[in-house]
């Protein structure tokens, strides 16, 4: 069965340069993973193989682009994405490309965005968190917004480390690398997202842009469990919303299984979003592709054929235009 991946990340040699603090020293578990972040070619195609993937779907793990003034971080981004359009133009066929931006300039991250999606025919993008500790709802990035929708590609909310304020504040006062780690994978990074997500919703922002598709990942980062309850008490306070808050996950937005590799996540989403909205990512290289591959195949007995189908490449196809994408390279 074709098997599509869509939070699969990468770094580049001049993205490490650029946001590598001098004196600081890498934590280990991400300096262990940087050669395969800096691997866009054979060695990734390898794990891809190992774990029957088809098609991966690349961005940029851009922790650090965030600091990085708008006039150093611009042309960063531009360099980045050409060595991203090169790495898919090297193996069309089983890579893809999310544009990265820098948003300290929004207009210039729209064009930025207009010429990876024109020229490079990226399938979409990829963006991180707060930026200056402002969410995305923040009128300044309506640029960016406007340039997605215009072109009618999927945007991807990923997560991002806590603006300084909120790390001091949730995650200080903890021994040795936990509060890090519960700032990031161990819990911040999902429930920061999944509030990042309502907060677009109750913005209006999807009523200002009806065909907009966001994407989340990390199986709907808590939204499934907790809708029924956010969805009643937000849509009551919002009647200027076109529809309820949970409804906008029927018209506009998807979810990834990205590193959640258990059934029980799974068949709440499916329950409470539907399969139609799901799609299936592993997370390379923080999570192995082979793990990714196990709970794929663990589905078989769970999900239809059809069901499977959708989520292991149908939904992917359907949302970036992927067998449109890879016809025309």
């Amino acid at each position: 069965m074709r098997t599509i991946t869509l939070e699969e990340h990468f770094v580049t040699e001049s993205f490490v340069k650029a946001t590598e603090i001098p004196g600081h020293s890498v934590p280990a578990p991400i300096a262990q993973l940087r050669p395969k972040l800096l691997d866009l070619g054979a060695g990734r195609i390898a794990a891809m193989d190992e774990a029957s993937i088809d098609y991966q779907v690349l961005s940029l793990a851009s922790m650090g682009l965030d600091a990085l003034a708008a006039d150093v971080a611009t042309p960063l981004v531009r360099d980045i994405n050409e060595e991203l359009a090169e790495a898919v133009k090297a193996n069309p066929t089983r890579l893809g490309g999310f544009a990265a931006l820098a948003l300290r300039d929004p207009k210039a991250a729209a064009k930025e965005l207009e010429r990876c999606i024109t020229r490079h025919g990226f399938c979409g993008l990829l963006l991180d968190g707060t930026t200056g500790g402002l969410f995305l709802d923040d009128p300044s990035f309506l640029p960016v917004w406007e340039a997605a929708a215009s072109l009618r590609i999927p945007v991807y909310l990923h997560p991002a480390p806590p603006p300084e304020r909120v790390r001091e504040v949730y995650y200080s006062g903890l021994p040795g690398e936990l509060g890090m780690l519960l700032s990031i994978a161990g819990w911040g990074w999902h429930a920061e997202t999944g509030l990042h997500t309502l907060r677009l919703i109750v913005s209006g922002l999807f009523d200002r842009f009806p065909n907009l598709q966001l994407m989340i990942g990390h199986m709907g980062e808590g939204l499934p469990y907790a809708m029924a309850r956010s969805s009643g008490i937000l849509s009551r306070a919002t009647p200027h919303l076109r529809q309820p808050v949970a409804a906008y996950f029927q018209t506009n937005i998807h979810i990834t299984t990205s590193g959640y590799f258990t059934q029980p996540p799974l068949r709440c989403a499916m329950e409470v979003i539907g399969i139609d909205r799901m799609m299936f990512s592993v997370d390379y290289p923080f999570s192995p592709n082979t793990n990714g591959r196990a709970f794929l195949d663990s589905l078989a007995g769970v999900l239809s054929a059809g069901d499977l189908e959708k989520l292991s490449h149908g939904n992917a196809d359907r949302v970036l235009k992927l067998r449109d994408a890879i016809a025309e390279r």
